[in-house]
């Protein structure tokens, strides 16, 4: 069973599913889209406290007011509705709707893919703090593993909706197993021509992108430049290659020792 702070997840009656959702909340990709257009930034915040419970009616503005401040918008921001709002102020709205109810695990589905360049920054910057000052556990989920360096403690690459390798953040990236994770690596932006070289040159080029899962065998094998016979039969399972260092690929694991 799965556990949050040693406690069972349930999440069978409307109670318990409430009661996941004070512990567990979701901020979106797209702010705008997950705003109700007709409702003012006050009410989306104050519809929260009341479907769980939180506060008296004479007590809610204060704290809307508090959730406000928390993600750097001013009071005056709780007339708005959603449409007179930037996508960086839909975001922390969003941001704040999801910390009303204290959650102590916040998913971030690509919370700055959906926001300009000069705006990202901002967010980031605002989700490190508040993981800082509310001792928050975040599961981010991106595309963009330069933003993922600057928030993640650990890092897990899924390939056709599997784990193929996961482990503390600088040692994944300095030492991948998984050519897939190797490429993606490889591809990360740097400031230095000689590196990127460096590093072409050190990762085997794969096959084109495909999103058909092979019939048997590693789901990587059509695309995978170090494919041997057994990936084309068996399903590499994760295995720790190093402490703390997991990786699903069979000729890493023999490198490594783990397997014949």
């Amino acid at each position: 069973m799965v556990e949050i702070e040693s406690e069972p997840v349930r999440a069978g009656s409307n109670v318990e599913r409430r009661a996941l959702a004070r512990r567990i909340q979701l901020v979106f990709q797209d702010p705008f889209s997950s705003l109700d257009p007709r409702l003012t930034v006050e009410r989306a915040l104050a519809e929260v406290l009341k479907v769980h419970r939180l506060g008296d009616r004479g007590a809610r503005p204060t704290r809307i007011s508090s959730l406000l401040e928390m993600v750097a918008l001013p009071a005056r921001f709780a007339a708005r509705y959603p449409h007179e709002l930037s996508g960086g102020q839909a975001q922390r709205v969003s941001i704040a709707r999801a910390l009303a109810v204290e959650p102590r695990i916040l998913v971030l589905d690509e919370p700055t893919s959906a926001l300009d360049v000069s705006v990202r920054a901002e967010v980031m910057n605002l989700l490190i703090r508040l993981q800082e000052e509310l001792q928050l556990t975040f599961v981010f989920i991106s595309h963009d593993l330069g933003m993922v360096r600057h928030i993640s403690d650990e890092i897990r690459f899924m390939y056709l909706g599997r784990v193929v390798e996961a482990g503390l953040y600088d040692a994944v990236l300095d030492g991948a197993r998984h050519p897939y994770t190797r490429a993606l690596a490889a591809a990360v932006p740097v400031p230095d021509p000689e590196l990127v070289e460096e590093r072409r040159g050190s990762v085997e080029p794969a096959a084109p992108a495909t999103l058909t899962e092979p019939d048997a065998g590693c789901s990587y094998n059509p695309r995978c430049p170090l494919a041997e016979e057994i990936c084309l039969t068996e399903d590499p399972p994760l295995l720790e290659l190093a402490p703390g260092h997991h990786a699903a690929c069979h000729v890493a694991a023999r490198e490594a020792g783990a397997r014949p």
